[in-house]
Order: structure tokens, then C-alpha cells, then sequence
């Protein structure tokens, strides 16, 4: 007995699906064991997406802001497209780096966590912006996306925080941490450690000032808004956009 078209289109869909899920897990994976490699893929990826995609936003979009019928010259656009894409590659890689660098490993493997979540989140709405409005992934991806996934990054990461599998130090155990912990010359792993306890602390605080004015859960909301965790997002859009590129072009096939 043949496999019907629908039946064979649906096992290609799921393979798609798997390699979607394996590409995630695998970006996720090299972040958690090797923060190094990951930034510097991080950033050349942010560099080679942002060139293309700049230059088509400049092109459609200084004629709207000048009295002109068409863009500047090629070189002009060319190059002011390629110092953004620059800038944003850069600060793309200090973020991943800063994200997956430190010396707490089970912090770290739940920071693997929530950024695998959230790059499916990504994908997935990108996919069914795809199917629904047939939008193009990649201009929606890296202009559109970056803050709501960073936002959605930070909610995950509170809610580890609140159910303790992700640790809340506070300003003693800080103290206790650079006193007896921290080296003379601390490497990049025991900085980054230092400045997510850092973080976890001005967030607490935040939330707590808050409080005293603000609904507690209002307070906890705006916490997680204005939270550092949230430029994680400008990470996990990269990543997004190249799998749902990946899965978009795979399943014309």
C-alpha cells in the first residue's frame, strides 16, 4: 500500500519540525558548553543578517524621510547599512557572551532553558506569520520580534527565580561572593557571575520599590519590563530569524 501526498507531506513536516527542535537545542547546547564560540557565531550572524536587511530598509525608507524620489547612492546606503549591522553584531555578541558565561553551571543550564523556549517562541510566530500573511521571516524577525522575545526571556527567567530553581543571591551573599570567592585578577566567567548576582539584586530592589506604590503584582510586571534580562532578546531574534528561515525554505521544498 502507497503513502498518500497528504500522509507524505505530513511525515516531511514533522521531520522539519525535529530538525527545527534539534537547530534550538543545538544553539542552546553550544551557549551552555562553549560561550565563547556562541558569541562569536552570535555576532557574525547578526552581521551577516543585518547587511542585507538594513540595506533594504534604508533603500524603502530615506525617500519617506527626504524630499526625493530615490535612495542616496548604493555606496552610501551600503555603507551606513553595514556600520548598523556592525553595531548590532557587536552588542548581539556581548549579550550572548554576558548570557552564557559564568561560573554557577545549573544557573547557567536553566539560562539554556529559557533561551531554547523562547527561540521556539520565536520561530513559531514567525512560522504563522509566514502561513497567515505570508511575511518574510527575517525583516519581521530581526526588526519586530527582538523585544517582545527579550520580554517574554525575562518573564522566564522571574518565574525560575520564584520557583528557586534559578538562585536569588542577595547584597550579603554578594559580599561573601567578591570577599572569599573572586580572584585578584577575576577571569570573564566570575565577572559575568558577579554582574548577573549584580542584576538579580537591582531587580529585586526594583520590584520592591515598586511595591510600596504599585499593586504587588503590577510591581512585578514592570520588574521583569525593565529587567537587563531582557536584551536577551536582541540574542534570541538572530537565532529565530535563521531557523525560521531554514524551516520556511525547507518546507517549499
Amino acid at each position: 500500500m502507497q503513502a498518500t501526498p497528504d500522509v507524505l507531506r505530513i511525515l516531511y513536516n514533522l521531520i522539519v519540525l525535529a530538525a527545527e527542535l534539534l537547530a534550538i537545542a543545538g544553539a542552546a547546547a553550544l551557549g551552555y558548553q562553549m560561550p565563547y564560540a556562541f558569541a562569536a557565531l552570535t555576532g557574525l550572524l547578526g552581521v551577516g543578517l543585518g547587511i542585507g536587511l538594513e540595506r533594504a530598509r534604508l533603500r524603502n525608507e530615506l525617500p519617506f524621510y527626504f524630499d526625493r524620489e530615490r535612495p542616496p547612492g548604493g555606496w552610501f546606503v551600503g555603507l551606513v547599512a553595514s556600520g548598523e549591522a556592525l553595531v548590532k553584531g557587536v552588542i548581539a555578541s556581548a549579550v550572548a557572551l554576558l548570557l552564557f558565561s559564568g561560573t554557577n553551571r545549573e544557573r547557567l543550564f536553566w539560562v539554556a532553558v529559557a533561551f531554547a523556549v523562547t527561540t521556539f517562541a520565536g520561530t513559531s510566530v514567525l512560522r504563522r506569520l509566514t502561513l497567515s500573511l505570508r511575511a518574510r521571516p527575517s525583516r519581521w524577525g530581526y526588526f519586530r520580534l527582538a523585544v517582545p522575545l527579550g520580554l517574554l526571556f525575562s518573564t522566564i527567567i522571574a518565574i525560575l527565580v520564584a520557583v528557586r530553581l534559578v538562585e536569588q543571591t542577595g547584597l550579603v551573599d554578594i559580599l561573601r561572593h567578591v570577599t572569599f570567592d573572586m580572584a585578584a585578577r577575576p577571569s570573564l566567567d566570575q565577572v559575568s557571575e558577579l554582574l548577573f548576582q549584580l542584576k538579580q539584586l537591582i531587580d529585586a530592589t526594583v520590584v520592591t520599590l515598586l511595591s510600596t506604590f504599585l499593586d504587588p503584582d503590577v510591581a512585578q510586571i514592570a520588574g521583569i519590563i525593565a529587567s537587563v534580562n531582557a536584551l536577551a532578546g536582541f540574542v534570541v531574534a538572530v537565532y529565530a530569524v535563521v531557523i525560521a528561515e531554514a524551516v520556511r525554505l525547507a518546507e517549499r521544498v
